[in-house]
This record gives C-alpha cells, structure tokens and sequence, in this order.
C-alpha cells in the first residue's frame, strides 16, 4: 500500500475517510502488470473530484505511480483512494492542506472464473435510497453495500438484486446488469442511486460503436424477471451470466457471449 506515493499503511485518525466517508474511489483489474481500462479510471476519479468539490491530483503523477504498483504483478486488483486530507472536527474542510491518495493491490478474486455457467442473485432486502446528488458516485459512503453484503453472506447466492426505495432495478451490490428482451438489450438507470460503473460504461459504448442499441430503462422487480437473459457486469468479472434470481432460471447466453466477445478488446495501460 502507498500513500502520497510513499510505501505506508498507516492513515491519520483525523483523516476525512475515517471520520466522515468523505471521498472517492476505484478498483481496477491488472493482468500482466498493465491496468486495465486506465483512462477510464481516472476519468471517473476526475469526475468524483469535481461532484465532490474534492482537490484533484496530480493526474499524470498518480498515473505514474498506479502504473508503477501495477508493473510486477501479473493478475491483481488495484485500488485508488482520494479524500481530502485530514482536518479538524466539524463538517467543514476548512484546514485541509494535505489531500490523501490511496493505492493498494489486493489478491485476484479467483472465484470469478467459477462462475462462467451463471451466477445465482437473490433479491435485497436492502433497498438503495435516492439521492441524485450522489447517484452514480464511486464514493467512500457504502454502507447500503455493506449491509446487502453482509446478507449475502448468510446465503447461497452468488450477487445481489438491488432496487431502491421506489422499487426500481438499479445494480446488484457490486456489479452493474444489463438484460435483454428479443433483440432488445436495456440497463437501468443510475442517477437516482447506485454506481455508473467502468465496465458498464465501457459495455455500452462499445454496443453503440457495434451498432446495437442499449436503452437505459427504468423497470420493477418482475418486469426483469420476464426477461430473456440478464447478465451482470464490472472491473474485475468482467461479464457474467445470470443463471436464477431467486427461483426464476435464465438460459440463454446470446447477450452474454456478445459483452463477452467486447471485453477482449479493453485496453490496458
């Protein structure tokens, strides 16, 4: 782990991350000591920087030193942290001089590769509340995430169905869905809740580039529910079918194969 570039896991008590989840973050994939999707990365930290009114870094210097994390490993996860520093007790960031970057590797979660045959979700009880303000943020406030995790571990399944409070699809607790009707293929929003995440942007575009339409779609619980295929996705999976949400079965692999056949063209850097 290193913080502002020096090899340190120690972080100031005082630092804003810990008192008040104030900041922004995101986890990439490194396979053969480059990082995938590296601009897009970034992109997202910019973006996080500016909604946040956080002090952006130095770009080409926390480039440099992802980069340079990432260079002697052949298959791991990089994280980036930012946040504003430590400061003093109150809300404010008044007294913030020294801004805080994170970047930590961690083992590959193998257990992806298990998966290719379908993942099973089952449905939340944990609902994301609405907040436009912050929909689509990677920030450092995840406790909804926490609490579907901690559901997820008393049970079999594999991933989370995650709607808001309104009822709506949004993700699944660390991925984003895409699902298919006919020919149709549909992804829900993200500006009222959950995470615009790397990999569906990057599915998405690349659809668009392919000349296959992807409509963001604002559906309930049961109208996924009588899709023909739902396959979710991000950084690190990076696509995976849907083999049951709860005791519904999916089959088909068209959509699938096709995001699939997508990622192998992700550039790393």
């Amino acid at each position: 782990m290193w913080i502002n570039g020096h090899p340190e896991s120690m972080l100031s008590a005082r630092d804003r991350a810990v008192q008040f989840g104030d900041g922004c973050f995101t986890t990439a994939a490194v396979i053969a000591g480059k990082i995938q999707l590296l601009d897009a990365h970034l992109q997202r930290l910019r973006e996080g920087c500016a909604r946040l009114f956080l002090p952006e870094p130095d770009m080409a210097l926390l480039a440099a030193e992802m980069r340079q994390a990432a260079a002697d490993q052949p298959q791991a996860v990089l994280k980036v942290i930012l946040t504003p520093g430590p400061g003093g007790r109150g809300y404010s960031r008044a007294g913030c001089t020294t801004p805080t970057r994170i970047i930590s590797l961690a083992p590959w979660p193998h257990h992806y590769a298990t998966l290719g045959e379908g993942v099973r979700l089952i449905t939340s009880h944990v609902r994301l509340a609405r907040n436009p303000l912050l929909a689509g943020l990677k920030h450092l406030n995840r406790l909804e995430q926490v609490l579907i995790r901690q559901e997820l571990d008393r049970c079999e399944a594999d991933e989370a169905l995650v709607l808001d409070t309104a009822g709506t699809v949004v993700e699944c607790c660390a991925a984003n869905l895409f699902w298919r009707v006919g020919t149709n293929i549909y992804t829900p929003p993200v500006d009222q809740a959950g995470v615009d995440g790397i990999m569906r942007r990057n599915l998405m575009a690349q659809l668009a580039t392919n000349g296959h339409a992807c409509e963001v779609k604002a559906i309930g619980r049961d109208a996924l529910l009588g899709a023909d295929e739902v396959v979710i996705c991000n950084a690190l999976m990076p696509v995976l079918p849907v083999k049951y949400i709860d005791e519904v079965a999916f089959t088909a692999r068209t959509l699938y194969q096709q995001l699939l056949a997508s990622c192998q063209t992700m550039e790393a850097s």
